[in-house]
């Protein structure tokens, strides 16, 4: 079975977020969420840092629930810089409780993110038809209008790699490349 040269083969849970969500389109406000949050995290790191965090992030930011994690104080601030599950920097802890805070005015705005999120590529997934990683951009102009606009409402680590990097996991791109068994099953 054929697989995006980016996912190991030695590393089951890289292996399942390969094969079971990466380029799955989502439409869930909490996931869109807890996906910018984990992108912006990750900046710096590499993926498998966070995905070997994500359950400890899931428990320290209350399942990625933006209304609870808006109201996060200092003393919740300093609780998690001394949480070992997840990345430990000031910046980007702040920023999730200050990205939870801009998705609800997002959604007060708009009603959702999702249409918010996905109105940067027309509402559908963009499918492209790259064949090696190689080919694959670090960011889009969709990518950069998205990190704009986000910045603008408020958001942190959104720069334009952190936002293709979320538009890739969250499916408003397909970058499977085409030789991927899942390039087709999510949409190729």
């Amino acid at each position: 079975m054929k697989r995006c040269e980016w996912a190991p083969l030695d590393s089951p849970l890289y292996l399942a977020y390969h094969d079971d969500e990466w380029g799955v389109p989502v439409h869930d406000d909490s996931r869109l969420y807890e996906m910018l949050v984990l992108e912006g995290a990750q900046a710096g790191l590499s993926w498998s840092t966070i995905l070997n965090k994500r359950e400890g992030y899931r428990r320290a930011f209350s399942g990625f629930d933006p209304g609870k994690v808006a109201r996060f104080d200092s003393r919740r601030v300093e609780g998690l810089l001394a949480d070992p599950s997840i990345v430990r920097n000031r910046l980007k802890v702040l920023s999730a409780i200050s990205n939870a805070q801009a998705v609800l005015s997002v959604q007060e705005e708009d009603g959702s993110l999702d249409p918010y999120l996905w109105s940067f590529v027309g509402g559908a997934p963009k499918v492209n038809r790259f064949r090696t990683l190689g080919d694959i951009p670090a960011e889009t102009d969709e990518s950069a209008a998205m990190s704009k606009d986000l910045k603008r409402r408020g958001f942190k680590f959104v720069g334009p790699t952190v936002c293709y990097a979320f538009m890739q996991a969250c499916g408003l791109v397909n970058d499977h490349v085409v030789s991927c068994f899942r390039y087709r099953e999510v949409g190729g």
